[in-house]
């Protein structure tokens, strides 16, 4: 992880009898759970290869992260109006859980940092479920929005996050609005649009609000422990905001700042107790504890 605070950082897990135990549990379940319906996935891609389309497969996955979560204790709470067109969502990045968060809702294809790609494990699962993996570098702006257009034109449900690195889930980082240029490319951004997503962990009230973050020098590792060995069932809030046409915007720093600034005032209106949409309430809870 790259620290972006270093001046709170979180706490280390605590290695009682009963966390190892509900760990090595959890762990093992996620395992058989993941990796037991990866071989249905991967025969049903087979099947689905010669159409060029993910027709069913991303049920699996949205099967798979509903289960795992289930097996964490999480409980998704989700409020507002999900956009039923062709839309990309941006939203805030607390930790690794919101990869299973966001799948467990919706058919997802996350864009992603390169690094991923070599992650033992973890690396199978993304490629075989069609993450876009992009570099890091200006000098490969314009190869990435290529491809980036290129998901857009097949019709791909991309998810992506701005902020470019996870936090404590307390505040919203500043949006980079690189990947943003690609929607406004003139052969997609006629009928396209955003749609602002606000995540909002809420650990129990004897756990740290900072309890689901993935910052600083925490380590996976770690991380993972601390999650799937805790005795205490959290939940995450999954607000959709009102979607932006992208032809409304002519400049990417523009475009960024609009979803930056709902975003981030869906999760100061949250954790005030006031909705962040005045029409906005629970269209359905997805109750995985």
């Amino acid at each position: 992880m790259t620290g972006w605070d270093k001046a709170d950082q979180p706490n280390p897990p605590r290695y009682r009898i009963v966390n190892v135990f509900l760990f090595t549990v959890r762990f093992l379940a996620m395992g058989l759970i993941i990796y037991g319906l990866l071989v249905l996935f991967l025969l049903v891609r087979l099947l689905e290869w010669p159409w060029r389309k993910r027709a069913f497969s991303p049920f699996i996955t949205q099967w798979v992260c509903h289960l795992s979560l289930k097996v964490m204790g999480l409980k998704v709470n989700r409020l507002g109006q999900q956009l039923k067109t062709q839309h990309v969502i941006v939203s805030n990045h607390v930790s690794w859980l919101d990869i299973f968060v966001h799948n467990s809702l919706q058919p997802t294809v996350f864009v992603a940092k390169s690094e991923i790609s070599e992650w033992v494990g973890i690396a199978l699962l993304a490629k075989a479920t069609g993450t876009v993996f992009i570099k890091r570098d200006p000098r490969d702006a314009i190869q990435q929005s290529a491809v980036i257009v290129e998901r857009l034109r097949r019709g791909d449900p991309l998810l992506f996050f701005p902020e470019g690195t996870s936090t404590d889930g307390l505040r919203v980082l500043k949006f980079k609005s690189t990947l943003f240029a690609s929607f406004l490319a003139p052969d997609v951004r006629k009928g396209l649009q955003i749609q602002p997503v606000t995540l909002r962990y809420c650990p129990e009230a004897d756990l740290p609000p900072s309890f689901y973050g993935f910052w600083g020098d925490e380590t996976l590792a770690s991380s993972l422990f601390k999650v799937l060995g805790s005795n205490k069932n959290g939940t995450v809030d999954y607000i959709y905001h009102r979607p932006l046409k992208v032809t409304d915007f002519t400049d990417r720093k523009e475009l960024a700042l609009a979803c930056e600034s709902l975003v981030r005032d869906g999760l100061a209106q949250a954790n005030d107790g006031v909705s962040a949409q005045t029409e906005m309430k629970p269209i359905s809870d997805l109750n995985t504890g």
